[in-house]
C-alpha cells in the first residue's frame, strides 16, 4: 500500500510521513523529490533541462517504479510517499501505473486555508544556518499557494481524502491520517 501524502508546498507533508512513520513500524518512507533531483543531476545543462522535475515523464515513471518496488520490499507494511502533485496528468500517470502493478494507492490531502499556508511558510526555516537559502524556499512556496488554490478547487479536493489541517496540530494530523486509513 502506498500512503500518497499530498497538499500545499510547507504544508506539512514531511512531518506527517514522520509521525506516521513512527505509528507504523512496518512501514517506508521514500521521497518522491530525490527522484527528481536525480533526473536533475543526470541531465544536467542538456537543452532538454526542464525547470520542474515533474514535468519529466522518466520522474514520473520512475516515481511508480520506485514506489512498486518499495510496496515489494515492505511486505504488507505501507509505503509513505510525502510530495505534492497539483498536476492532475501527472498524479493519475503515477496513480495508474501503481493500480497496473496491482499496488493500493491511499491519497491523502493536507489541505489548510491559504492565510495558515502563508503563516507556516513565513515561519519555517528550513536551513537553519543559511537565511538566504531558507528564504529562497519560502519564496517558492509563496509562489505556489495560488497554483494549490486552483488545483484543489478543480480536482484535487475531489480525488484525495482531504484533511482540513488548519485548526489541526502535527500529532492531530497525523492521528486523522490514521483514522482515515483504519490503521489507528
Amino acid at each position: 500500500m502506498i500512503i500518497w501524502v499530498n497538499g500545499p508546498f510547507g504544508g506539512g507533508k514531511t512531518t506527517t510521513a514522520g509521525l506516521l512513520h513512527q505509528q507504523l513500524p512496518t512501514s517506508l518512507i521514500t521521497d518522491p523529490e530525490e527522484v527528481g533531483f536525480v533526473l536533475r543531476k543526470s541531465i544536467g545543462d542538456h537543452p532538454s533541462r526542464q525547470k520542474d522535475f515533474q514535468d519529466y515523464p522518466a520522474w514520473r515513471t520512475l516515481v511508480a517504479i520506485l514506489c512498486t518496488e518499495l510496496d515489494r520490499q515492505a511486505q504488507g507494511g505501507p509505503v509513505i510517499a510525502p510530495m505534492t502533485l497539483l498536476r492532475r496528468k501527472y498524479a493519475e500517470e503515477i496513480f495508474d501505473a501503481l493500480a497496473k502493478d496491482g499496488v493500493e494507492v491511499h491519497h491523502l490531502l493536507l489541505h489548510a486555508d491559504s492565510d495558515a499556508i502563508a503563516k507556516r511558510i513565513e515561519g519555517s526555516m528550513e536551513f537553519p544556518a543559511d537565511e538566504e537559502r531558507s528564504e529562497k524556499v519560502r519564496a517558492f512556496r509563496r509562489r505556489k499557494i495560488e497554483v494549490y488554490e486552483q488545483a484543489y478547487a478543480t480536482w484535487l479536493g475531489e480525488r484525495a481524502e482531504v484533511i482540513d489541517t488548519t485548526a489541526l496540530t502535527p500529532d492531530q494530523v497525523a492521528e486523522e491520517a490514521l483514522t482515515l486509513l483504519n490503521l489507528s
